[in-house]
């Protein structure tokens, strides 16, 4: 598979976690949210206390492959294998294929970290393909397109590296995602070897010209131009990209809306790179290269934090790359995250309650709460925030995956947030709701609480991804303040053994709702 694919899957790391007996997963920049715990089927005894899964005793890394399963469907294309993910190969084989994309395409995860995470496992998972399955893959495109949509191009690539190259709607998406990545060459040789694979002459052009071919491009394209093949802003952009120098000073066609990768990358080989703040978050990828100034690389980064698709890590390596020249905007965001950054490295928690504050203000601004929260949680559980940054510190800590740690050190000493500190323990039954929502989030606790009627209608056709599915959209409309769906959300997350799920998400209906 070459550098690229060992780019795209190093590594994942199966580790310990202590906030739950979920073992969360963590790997390269696409994917370092907790993955969910494998589904278990909870003893009958008590539907709402499930059975907890092993956790790992160890931090290696384990074999990952990316293979097809069914020879003849590509659908079943996968980076995450069962032993990974702890989801069966039947994940999707008893539903039809245009259900589950319909469930795929309507998920809204943006502003819920916890259902990034389950959402990214479950577009990775490698598994048998819906029982209807179509030869143009059409679940794996689907899989692939909101991949791709939250920003997580690399693993769009990965995902299709090895069967690219059988079915041309997978090799459009394919060539999309390397033009995104830098990894175009890669899609050109195919293309140069096999012109069917494209209907597209702009990109017939464009890849023999990369491969240096030039004079065949230079032939392609007046043919596909006298005969019609090409729309009158490919044909002025191929010509200012074949032959700089005869179309110097002439004007390029206006930038589209929404170009595709391909007119994005014309666009920066002549010369005249688009900015992709307006453009759709995939883009934004494009900007992390050492081409991109730091700004622009900071900008992309929070992009693609916001969905999980960048590691905290990095996002902070580029906060802390150099000092800001300017301030206003974004500089002030990176200057407050520099101070708060060297108060944690000094273990000097009168610094940290001075500078964290307004770097937990300048993040909640950006919508980047989870990622600092994972970032820092590891240096403040190992410090008594009790003597100097105090609740916010505590809040913080609830936010990260080490929540239950956290609960278990600290909680006794933050009494305003006792509901928080139970549900982090995962269990209610001494605190009271305060509205209607902490009243549905104690009762989807609740060993009374049971699993919408529709959910276990598809648990009962062995439809368990879809299930999961449909159990994240019941939570996004519960926790856009639905107490009914919230509840049953809940109650089916801890039925389908998702404990830390249940409870990670539960969290963040109530911290990142409320201020401090």
């Amino acid at each position: 598979m070459g550098s690229k694919r060992g780019l795209a899957l190093a590594f994942l790391i199966l580790s310990s976690g202590t906030a739950s007996a979920e073992a969360p997963l963590s790997a390269i920049d696409w994917l370092t949210r907790p993955a969910p715990a494998p589904v278990v089927k909870p003893p009958a005894s008590d539907p709402a206390r499930p059975a907890e899964p092993p956790i790992s005793k160890s931090a290696t890394a384990p074999d990952v492959t990316v293979a097809p399963l069914g020879g003849e469907t590509f659908n079943a294309v996968g980076l995450l294998a069962p032993s990974v993910t702890g989801l069966p190969v039947s994940l999707w084989q008893s539903s039809k294929a245009e259900d589950l994309t319909r469930l795929v395409a309507a998920q809204k995860v943006d502003t819920h970290p916890s259902m990034q995470s389950l959402l990214y496992t479950l577009l990775l998972a490698e598994a048998a393909a819906p029982h209807d399955a179509k030869l143009n893959a059409e679940f794996l495109q689907s899989r692939v397109r909101t991949l791709i949509s939250l920003g997580g191009v690399e693993p769009a690539q990965a995902m299709l590296d090895p069967v690219a190259t059988r079915a041309p709607e997978l090799f459009q998406l394919w060539f999309d995602a390397t033009l995104l990545t830098g990894d175009e060459d890669k899609a050109c040789a195919a293309l140069n070897r096999d012109t069917a694979l494209s209907q597209s002459y702009a990109a017939r052009i464009y890849c023999l010209a990369r491969g240096g071919d030039w004079n065949t491009a230079a032939l392609t394209f007046d043919t596909a131009r006298t005969l019609g093949l090409l729309t009158s802003s490919e044909i002025s952009l191929l010509q200012h990209f074949l032959d700089p120098e005869e179309f110097e000073g002439e004007p390029l066609p206006l930038a589209p809306v929404r170009p595709t990768p391909l007119t994005f990358r014309l666009y920066e080989a002549v010369g005249e790179p688009l900015s992709t703040l307006t453009l759709p978050r995939a883009f934004a990828v494009a900007d992390l290269r050492d081409t991109s100034g730091w700004k622009a690389q900071i900008e992309a980064a929070e992009r693609l934090a916001r969905t999980g698709a960048l590691s905290e890590n990095r996002l902070l390596g580029l906060y802390t790359e150099r000092r800001p020249a300017a301030s206003g905007g974004i500089w002030d965001r990176v200057s407050a995250m520099q101070r708060f950054d060297a108060a944690i490295a000094e273990n000097n928690l009168n610094s940290i309650a001075v500078t964290l504050p307004r770097a937990w203000a300048s993040m909640e601004a950006a919508r980047l709460e989870d990622a600092f929260a994972r970032a820092y949680a590891p240096k403040l559980l190992e410090m008594d925030i009790t003597k100097g940054p105090g609740e916010l510190a505590y809040r913080v800590l609830l936010l990260s995956p080490q929540y239950e740690e956290a609960a278990v050190r600290f909680g006794d000493a933050f009494p305003a947030r006792a509901f928080e500190t139970a549900l982090a323990k995962g269990d209610l039954a001494d605190v009271n709701g305060h509205d209607e929502l902490e009243g549905a989030i104690k009762m989807g606790f609740s060993v009374e609480s049971k699993v919408p009627a529709d959910i276990e209608a598809l648990l009962g056709e062995g439809k368990l991804g879809e299930a999961i599915l449909t159990t994240m959209l019941r939570f996004q409309t519960g926790a856009a303040g639905e107490p009914t769906a919230l509840q049953g959300a809940l109650a089916a997350f801890r039925a389908l053994g998702l404990e830390e799920t249940a409870r990670r998400s539960a969290l963040e209906v109530q911290l990142l709702r409320r201020g401090v």
